[in-house]
Order: C-alpha cells, then sequence, then structure tokens
C-alpha cells in the first residue's frame, strides 16, 4: 500500500484488485507500507506521492506507527531508483524506534559506507536494485555485503 500517495487506487484500491488472486494461489499475502521519500523519481510521479521530505523523519515514522497499527508488518522507506540522496540514517533510526515490523529501505544506496549506516541504524533489508541494474560490478555488491555484516543484532 503507497501510504503517502494522493491516489486511493494505490493505498487500497489496487490491493483490492488483486486480493482474489492471492487466495487463489494460496500466496502469503505480505502486508507492506510503501513509503515515498523525497520527490522527483519515478516511483513519486507514477505513485502521485506526497514525497515525505528527507529531513522529516518524524513524518516517516508517523506513517509507519499507523501501517503497523493497520497491520502492516513491513515498511519500505524508498528514496526512488537511482536517487541522488538516499533515506538519511536519522529518518531510519526514528523509524526503527516506532515501527516493530521489518523496515527495508532502498534508493540512491550506492556504497559500502552508506549502506553500513543505514542498516546500523535499523533497516532490516537494503535494496540496491540500480547499482546492479547499470552494471554494477559483484566486488562493489560484495563490499555491501561485508560492510553491513555484523550491524544487527
Amino acid at each position: 500500500s503507497l501510504m503517502n500517495s494522493e491516489n486511493p487506487y494505490f493505498i487500497t484500491q489496487a490491493q483490492a484488485l488483486g486480493a482474489p488472486s492471492v487466495l487463489k494461489f494460496g500466496l502469503e499475502p505480505l502486508p507492506t507500507a510503501y513509503l515515498v521519500i523525497g520527490e522527483g523519481t519515478s516511483a513519486w510521479f507514477v505513485g502521485s506521492a506526497r514525497g515525505i521530505p528527507f529531513d522529516k523523519p518524524k513524518i516517516a515514522a508517523a506513517y509507519a506507527l499507523a501501517a503497523q497499527f493497520l497491520g502492516m508488518r513491513f515498511v519500505y522507506l524508498e528514496a526512488g531508483s537511482g536517487a541522488k540522496q538516499n533515506v538519511t540514517s536519522e529518518m531510519v533510526k526514528t523509524v526503527r524506534k516506532l515501527f516493530g515490523g521489518f523496515l527495508i529501505v532502498g534508493g540512491g544506496i550506492k556504497d559500502a559506507k552508506t549502506a553500513k549506516q543505514i542498516a546500523a541504524a535499523g533497516a532490516d533489508a537494503l535494496v540496491i536494485g540500480t547499482l546492479l541494474e547499470k552494471g554494477g560490478k559483484l566486488k562493489k555488491l560484495s563490499e555491501i555485503a561485508k560492510a553491513i555484516q555484523g550491524t544487527k543484532k
């Protein structure tokens, strides 16, 4: 559910359309709040999102807590594919303090240092798709994996 969309289609209608297929095929539903951070990305544009400013971590935390109260077990803080700026460690820490579920962070994570900071701040999973899509080296992926090892308690 794209929680910060201004279009109800992305908040509940698409889910209602897909629910019968989830049931029919016996798929496990993964209740996930998708939160677009910032503006100007494809996810922001296509999803009609009211982007959460990078410097407003309490807004992201409020959305994450609302998602938890609605029964969502996952929150995805998404800066957008190929984002110029990544979700800040401060935002991840602030969300982590309130949200007890599985926290995913993506967009703009291009190096091991950034990945380590975000993981240490409380992210359970990182999405680094653009790095790989644009011909990223396995060496860089290996560096990121090594950097985040041991950041979770």
